[in-house]
C-alpha cells in the first residue's frame, strides 16, 4: 500500500513537471507568433487625423472590464486566444469621440455582438449620448442579429445586406435542466433551500422548471421586453411597439430578406459593404479616399494621456464581476483578493469615495459576508459607497450590493433573489463507477459531516436546514439595515425572486436608473470633490503561472470523460466540474443565459 502511494505520488510529480514544460514550450512558441504578428502591424499604426471615423466593431463577446485573457494549453496550440473587448473601454472611446473635433462619425460595422441585455443598454445610451455632439452615426450589417439590431437603432442611418435579414425574435433566456446528466454520472444533489422562488437549485433535481419559477421568468422577460420594445420604437418612427410584435409574431421577420425589413421601416436602406465607404463619407461630406477609420482603443489612450491626474483626490471603481468564489481565478470575485483590496482604500487618505460595479449573480455566502463586511468598514471611515449594477446583482451579488449608500441600476438589470439554499451532492454512485468504495470509522456519527460519498440522514438534513434558515436571516438583516425597510417587507419580496431593475427601484431594491458615470458623479458630489482621478481596481498582474492550476484540473475531467464516454459534450463536463467544486451553501441565482 505504502509502495503504492509513492509510486502514485512520484507520478504525479512527474506528470506536473511533463506539464510544465509542455506548457512553457507552447507558450515560447505562442510568444513567438504574436511578436510576429506585432511585427507585421509595424508602419501601419492608427492615429486620429482629421476625417476620422471611429470604427465599433460588434462582434465577439463583450466584457465589463479589460480582464487577463483566460486560456489554456488548447487555445494556445489552436491559436485561438483572443482578447475580448469591454463595456468600459468602448463607452470612454465613444465619450471621447464626442469631444475630440477630428472624429466626424461614428460607424457600427453589425456582426452579432454578444452581451446580456443591461450591457447592451449602457453601450446603447453611450452612443445616445455620443448623438448630441450632432456627429453621425452610420450602422450597417450583413445579417442584424437582435442585439445588433437594439444598439444599431440609435443610428442616424441604418442599412442591411439586401441578402441579409433583422434578427427580430423577442426576449428570452435558456436554463439547463442537469438532473438526467447527474443521473448519468451516478451524482444525487440533496438541497436545503429558504425562498419559494429561489429555483438556483431545480436544474439540479428536477428535469423541468417549475412553475413558480417559470412565472416569475414570465414576469422577469415581459418587463425588460417593454424597455427593449419602447427603445426600437424611439428610435425608428415608423415601428411601434404592437408593430414590432407583429412582425416577429405573424410575419416572422428574422427569416425575411432585406427587402421586407427595408418595407417594414426597420432599416434605412440596402446595400453591399463595399458601398459603405462612400455611403459614410457623403453623411460626413468628404471624399471616400481621405477618411481615416480608427478603432476605439486609440481613443482611450489618447484620452489617458492627455487626463489631468490628482492623486489627493481618487474615486475608487472596484470592478466585482462573475460568480462569487472562495479562492477563484481572475474572473471570479474571490473574497480572498477583494477584502485586502477594500481595507486598503478605506485606509487610503486620497481616496475619497468608491463605486463598487457589481455584475454578478452570487455565490458563496461566506464570500458575501466577508466582502459586505469589508465595505461596511470602508464606509465606517467616512467614505461615500454607491453600487453601479450591470447585467446582474442578484444573490449574493445583492448581498454585497443593498448596504451602499446609493444603489444605481441600468433599466435592464437582473437583481434581487434573496435567498440562500444548501446543495449537498452524493457521488455514491460515481464512485461506484469507478469501483471505489468508502468506509467510515468516527467517534462521533457527524464526524464526516457532509459526506461527498453518501445520502444524508433526517437529522443531518434538518441541521442543513437550520444553518440555512439562519443565513437567510442574516441576509434579510442586512437588507432591511441597508434599505431601512422592515424585515417584514424584505421576506415578502425576497423568497429568492429576481426582479427587473424598474420593479426593484418600486419595492425599493434600487435607488436610481443610472450607469457607472451617474454613480461616481454621484460619489463625487457625495465627498465634495470636483478635480479627481478615478482609480479601477483590482489590477491584474498575469503571469504565465497563472494558469498551470487549470492542468491540475484535468484529470478529474478526462475521468469525467471516460464515464460518459461520447454522450455529453466538453461545455457540459465544464459545468459538471465546476459544480462539484463549489462550496455547499450558496447564494446564488438561477442559472440563466439572458442574450438579445
Amino acid at each position: 500500500m505504502l509502495k503504492r502511494f509513492f509510486l502514485n505520488a512520484l507520478s504525479s510529480f512527474i506528470g506536473a513537471w511533463v506539464a510544465i514544460v509542455v506548457l512553457g514550450a507552447v507558450t515560447v512558441m505562442a510568444f513567438i507568433g504574436l511578436i510576429a504578428k506585432l511585427g507585421t502591424n509595424q508602419g501601419t499604426q492608427q492615429q486620429v487625423s482629421k476625417d476620422s471615423v471611429m470604427t465599433l466593431r460588434l462582434e465577439g463577446e463583450l466584457d465589463e472590464v479589460s480582464m487577463p485573457v483566460d486560456f489554456d494549453y488548447t487555445s494556445l496550440l489552436s491559436g485561438n486566444i483572443e482578447k475580448k473587448q469591454s463595456l468600459t473601454e468602448l463607452v470612454s472611446a465613444i465619450a471621447a469621440a464626442a469631444e475630440n473635433r477630428n472624429v466626424k462619425a461614428i460607424y457600427l460595422k453589425c456582426n452579432s455582438l454578444v452581451a446580456a441585455p443591461a450591457t447592451l443598454n449602457a453601450l446603447r445610451n453611450a452612443l445616445l449620448d455620443f448623438k448630441e455632439s450632432g456627429k453621425p452615426i452610420i450602422a450597417y450589417g450583413d445579417i442584424l442579429s437582435m442585439g445588433d439590431y437594439y444598439i444599431a437603432t440609435v443610428a442616424d442611418y441604418l442599412y442591411l445586406n439586401p441578402a441579409g435579414n433583422v434578427g427580430l425574435k423577442g426576449l428570452g433566456g435558456a436554463t439547463p435542466f442537469f438532473k438526467g446528466l447527474f443521473d448519468k454520472l451516478g451524482v444525487e444533489f440533496q438541497v436545503v433551500k429558504v425562498g419559494t422562488y429561489k429555483s438556483a437549485v431545480e436544474p439540479y433535481i428536477h428535469e423541468h422548471m417549475s412553475e413558480p419559477a417559470r412565472a416569475q421568468l414570465d414576469t422577469l422577460y415581459g418587463n425588460m421586453w417593454h424597455i427593449i420594445l419602447d427603445g426600437i420604437s424611439s428610435q425608428r418612427a415608423e415601428l411601434t411597439p404592437g408593430k414590432i410584435d407583429s412582425l416577429i409574431n405573424e410575419d416572422f421577420i428574422f427569416l425575411r430578406e432585406g427587402k421586407y425589413a427595408l418595407q417594414a421601416g426597420l432599416v434605412d436602406g440596402l446595400y453591399y459593404e463595399r458601398s459603405l465607404d462612400s455611403i459614410i463619407a457623403s453623411k460626413i461630406d468628404r471624399k471616400p479616399e481621405n477618411l481615416n477609420f480608427i478603432d476605439p482603443s486609440l481613443l482611450v489612450s489618447e484620452e489617458a494621456m492627455l487626463m489631468g491626474i490628482n492623486p489627493r483626490n481618487q474615486i475608487a471603481v472596484v470592478y466585482a464581476s462573475g460568480e462569487i468564489l472562495d479562492g477563484g481565478g481572475v474572473n471570479t470575485i474571490n473574497y480572498e483578493r477583494y477584502v485586502p483590496l477594500i481595507v486598503k482604500l478605506a485606509e487610503n487618505e486620497n481616496v475619497k469615495g468608491m463605486v463598487l460595479r457589481v455584475n454578478s449573480p452570487g455565490g458563496s455566502v461566506f464570500g458575501s459576508e466577508q466582502i459586505g463586511e469589508a465595505l461596511d468598514y470602508f464606509q465606517s471611515k467616512g467614505k461615500p459607497l454607491a453600487v453601479s449594477m450591470g447585467d446582474y446583482a442578484a444573490s449574493g451579488g445583492y448581498w454585497i450590493s443593498c448596504c451602499a449608500n446609493r444603489i444605481f441600476a441600468d433599466e435592464l438589470t437582473i437583481t434581487g433573489s434573496i435567498g440562500i439554499f444548501g446543495l449537498i451532492p452524493n457521488v455514491e454512485g460515481l464512485m461506484n463507477k469507478f469501483g471505489l468504495n468508502m468506509e467510515f470509522v468516527s467517534t462521533n456519527p457527524q464526524a464526516a459531516f457532509p459526506s461527498l460519498f453518501k445520502p444524508l440522514n433526517d437529522r443531518q438534513l434538518a441541521g442543513m436546514q437550520e444553518m440555512v434558515s439562519e443565513g437567510y436571516d442574516k441576509f434579510v438583516g442586512r437588507v432591511s439595515k441597508g434599505r431601512n425597510m422592515p424585515e417584514t417587507k424584505v421576506r415578502r419580496i425576497g423568497e429568492g425572486r429576481v426582479w427587473d431593475a424598474v420593479t426593484a427601484m418600486r419595492i425599493g431594491l434600487v435607488d436610481e436608473l443610472g450607469n457607472l458615470n451617474n454613480a461616481i458623479d454621484w460619489v463625487a458630489g457625495k465627498a465634495g470633490i470636483e478635480n479627481y482621478e478615478i482609480g479601477r481596481y483590482p489590477q491584474y498582474d498575469s503571469k504565465v503561472w497563472d494558469f498551470l492550476p487549470d492542468l491540475l484540473e484535468m484529470n478529474m475531467k478526462t475521468k469525467l470523460k471516460g464515464v460518459l464516454e461520447k454522450e455529453v459534450s466538453p461545455e457540459m463536463i465544464e459545468v459538471v466540474a465546476r459544480m462539484l467544486q463549489r462550496k455547499h451553501v450558496q447564494a446564488m441565482m438561477p442559472e440563466m443565459k439572458v442574450r438579445l
